[in-house]
């Protein structure tokens, strides 16, 4: 009997390719994905809280959208930063004088305001990497919209920083500057038979 002692390990390393935009444009499915930094991340369909919070904000910032000052949209709908940098909002604001970032397919570009309303699932992701990303490309506003705690906080970019500058709950409102000076109620957020959580 004898014993091999020539046999040879080979390991494998795996490097981590970063995709690019469109590798993420060709994926098959229906699911909603983004990816950061070549990263590609699932995007769970959001809850009936969720989507009830996110319909009372298109509601209320219908006056903007109406005053030809801004142009909103609500995701789905990319956001492409770099080739491996796509996010979707929630929601997303573009002055009308920024309208030239604004594709058929797309935004090539940074908007002027983001809204993420966070979930169990994505409150980690929106509040570090997301929040980062935007900072990256000049984002000059940004609310992290609480379902669980009903509160809102605003990020505004100063020296090239999204520092907080406000949480606001109910019974408060908030005034936008990037949306020339528009005031929420945060009651008309969180309010409604389906925002009761």
């Amino acid at each position: 009997m004898w014993w091999r002692t020539d046999i040879t390990l080979h390991v494998k390393l795996e490097t981590k390719a970063k995709l690019t935009y469109e590798d993420y444009a060709n994926l098959p499915g229906d699911d909603r994905y983004e990816l950061i930094d070549g990263e590609l991340i699932l995007v769970p369909s959001p809850s009936e809280f969720h989507q009830a919070i996110l319909m009372n904000l298109i509601h209320l910032l219908q006056s903007v959208r109406q005053s030809g000052l801004e142009r909103l949209y609500c995701a789905p709908f990319d956001v492409i930063f770099t080739d491996h940098d796509v996010a979707q909002p929630n929601l997303l604001f573009i002055a009308a004088d920024r309208a030239d970032i604004i594709t058929a397919a797309n935004v090539r570009g940074a908007p002027d305001l983001v809204v993420e309303i966070l979930s169990p699932s994505t409150s980690r992701l929106d509040r570090t990497r997301k929040r980062e990303l935007y900072e990256r490309h000049g984002v000059k506003e940004m609310w992290l919209v609480d379902p669980r705690e009903r509160k809102l906080a605003v990020l505004l970019l100063r020296d090239g920083k999204l520092e907080d500058a406000g949480e606001y709950g109910t019974g408060q409102a908030l005034v936008s500057e990037t949306l020339g000076n528009l005031t929420i109620d945060l009651d008309d957020v969180f309010q409604g038979k389906l925002a009761r959580g």
